[in-house]
């Protein structure tokens, strides 16, 4: 297909366009023909028959879930994997830090607070504990011992708030998004669960990374102990790695979900404005973008490059795709404190934390699977 056949999308035309609007990327390994899908203690990866029309079956193995590529999609949010800032397209787009410090006179120095985590990298995002339960920071470095939470049931109208009854009254829910996306847009994009309030906004980006016509390649490992420190010898390990036919990650963006997040009424805007929805369209285009314009390390033993992307059997130009992040952030109308901290002493963060089964328990859906 020539250059100029191929389909170039841009936020706004996404944002009038058919619902959902779906990408598939065919994607190989940068070397050999191996890669290693995600796995399971005791199980491995997952392969699967999946029936077809003509009556046979067709090898499919999971090499990341919906979860696990939302995790890798707001990875790329991020200088690195270490460095917490955000990158450098996405300066002015909000989200909420988790810090802690040195509390002088009721004031936390801008420049002397540690980052612990971030609401691009909490599987609940928002709805984290980290942020939640943590103190609001003004801008003038003081706190005032108000939550995030408190500020959230305020703005939200939640009724009966501390109640297994509480919720938004339906014509609060506009606050609710229009909150959620002045404080952290990114988790209209990927999805939050307050279930203490009953608010659930499922995912507008939703992904998943497959291989066809897959096989399993069983291998071992050895671990040398060689000063002898330890019982465990030389114990010699299973690993599971997979060669495909193909492989495919496939997005999906809900076009119709972040339409609802807004609309007219009597000559005014409820919920967020048409540029606000275009930002949320462009924020998962630059994702999808930012993920495949370069080879991607989605674990170790699976660095993947991007060799097509089509969307309805058409192609997409990679490189062409009209995604200018900077100026929706402009456009959105954010406002000049874009980051949110909330502060917790570090007595209360660093102390000695649940059970495992606690966490087993109250698992996240976005949690990253074994390696």
């Amino acid at each position: 297909m020539s250059e100029a056949e191929k389909k170039t999308l841009t936020p706004a035309d996404v944002l009038k366009g058919e619902s959902p609007l779906i990408l598939t990327a065919t994607l190989e390994p940068i070397v050999g023909d191996r890669f290693q899908p995600a796995g399971f203690p005791e199980i491995g990866h997952v392969i699967y028959q999946a029936p077809r029309q003509d009556g046979s079956t067709e090898n499919i193995c999971i090499v990341d879930s919906a979860a696990s590529m939302a995790n890798h999609l707001e990875s790329v949010c991020q200088r690195s994997a270490h460095d917490l800032d955000l990158a450098e397209d996405l300066e002015g787009m909000p989200y909420i830090r988790c810090v802690t410090g040195d509390c002088v006179a009721g004031k936390v120095a801008s420049d002397k607070r540690e980052v612990v985590v971030t609401s691009l990298t909490e599987g609940h995002r928002i709805a984290s504990s980290y942020f939640l339960d943590g103190i609001l920071l003004k801008p003038d470095e003081t706190k005032d011992n108000a939550k995030l939470e408190d500020d959230l049931i305020a703005k939200f109208g939640i009724v009966l708030p501390g109640s297994s009854k509480a919720h938004p009254p339906p014509a609060r829910w506009w606050d609710v998004f229009k909150t959620i996306f002045e404080v952290d847009p990114n988790s209209l994009v990927h999805g939050v669960l307050f279930p203490q309030w009953q608010i659930k906004i499922p995912r507008a980006l939703t992904a998943h990374l497959e291989a066809f016509g897959a096989g399993r390649v069983d291998r071992s490992g050895v671990k040398f102990d060689r000063l002898g420190k330890t019982t465990s010898g030389q114990p010699i390990f299973a690993v599971d790695d997979a060669t495909a036919e193909s492989i495919r990650a496939t997005f999906v963006i809900d076009v119709n979900l972040i339409r609802s997040f807004g609309r007219t009424k009597d000559g005014g805007t409820i919920g967020l404005s048409k540029k606000q929805q275009e930002f949320l369209v462009a924020l998962a285009l630059w994702k999808i973008q930012k993920l495949l314009k370069s080879p991607f390390r989605f674990r170790s033993g699976c660095h993947l490059r991007c060799t097509a992307l089509q969307s309805d059997g058409t192609d997409v130009d990679l490189k062409e795709l009209d995604v200018n992040i900077k100026t929706a952030i402009v456009d959105a109308g954010f406002g000049n404190q874009p980051i949110t901290d909330v502060f917790w002493p570090r007595e209360e963060l660093y102390r000695e934390g649940k059970s495992d089964k606690d966490d087993v328990d109250n698992a996240d859906e976005d949690s990253e699977e074994t390696e």
